[in-house]
């Protein structure tokens, strides 16, 4: 019995050729009789249709082994992420941002009359209900007006205005909601800027300046300052540390992430250098005294 599954289709259809071609040669020197000859190339008959027979039904057709281009076979599937694996990563947050609202409502469709025979079914109880759910996204914008009064004093002939809310400082302002979207398609969906500016004109119908859209990332920057400072001492007193570098292309010129963690913290900085020169002037690891590890290397 030939287990044509743990064999070598190449070899196989090899050691059969080779086989007749030695009978042949022995036919030739007159090594073998007429009768033997005969029996030995119903053999290899045998032989030759039992291998085309079960190597054609195990070996699927492809562009390698058969006349069929790449376009007409089946999908290779054997790299795909199989269901139940984990991809790479953090997991996926379920958290919901604070600053969204939900509205919900509940509609009931009161049965009035049998719709089979006409029967009026007002004042008859309801068994169950069956429920449906439609859930939609409605961009709302909330335009906020303070108008402060403007009045004259007769008695030391002054003007006096009411008082504006602290967020308030200008005549146009924006608030923290749209703020926090801009800088979410900035820095996490990572989205261009003239995409970003056109995005939130078409939702509040108003053109932010770019220079506006840039200052929210700035402002950000600067509130992250103290927690960055924190982040660092805490991975600096760590026992461990990971490192690594990749590239990003920042105004067509190549540039380096350079990440540094520890534990919970993942902290990333922009150069336009990498290795001894980026390290220096980021001055972490010289100030490190622990384990620095990169992606198999351990310094």
């Amino acid at each position: 019995m030939f287990i044509i599954d743990t064999v070598n289709q190449q070899s196989v259809r090899e050691e059969a050729e080779r086989i007749k071609i030695e009978f042949n040669r022995l036919s030739a020197d007159k090594k073998i009789d007429g009768e033997f000859k005969m029996l030995f190339q119903s053999m290899l008959m045998l032989i030759n249709l039992l291998i085309s027979i079960f190597l054609e039904k195990t070996t699927k057709k492809n562009n390698k082994n058969s006349s069929k281009s790449s376009s007409q076979t089946e999908k290779d599937e054997s790299a795909l992420t199989h269901e139940g694996t984990n991809g790479k990563g953090n997991p996926e947050s379920n958290a919901t941002a604070n600053n969204t609202r939900t509205v919900e409502s509940v509609t009931i469709a009161k049965v009035t009359q049998c719709n089979v025979c006409g029967q009026d079914l007002r004042k008859t109880a309801c068994q169950h209900h069956e429920r449906r759910t439609k859930i939609d996204i409605i961009f709302e914008k909330v335009v906020e007006h303070i108008d402060a009064e403007i009045k004259h004093c007769d008695n030391c002939d002054s003007t006096v205005k009411g008082t504006f809310s602290p967020d308030m400082p200008g005549p146009l302002q924006y608030g923290n909601g749209l703020k926090a979207y801009i800088v979410n398609l900035f820095v996490c969906q990572m989205i261009s800027l003239n995409r970003v500016q056109k995005l939130i004109k078409s939702m509040i119908g108003e053109v932010i300046a770019e220079a506006s859209l840039l200052k929210f990332i700035l402002r950000l920057y600067q509130a992250l300052a103290q927690w960055e400072a924190t982040s660092i001492e805490k991975i600096l007193m760590s026992s461990a540390m990971n490192v690594d570098e990749t590239s990003l292309r920042v105004d067509k010129k190549n540039h380096w992430i350079h990440v540094y963690s520890a534990e919970d913290i993942t902290l990333k900085f922009l150069h336009p250098k990498r290795r001894l020169e980026a390290i220096e002037e980021i001055n972490i690891i010289p100030r490190y005294s622990g384990s620095s590890m990169t992606v198999g290397h351990l310094i």
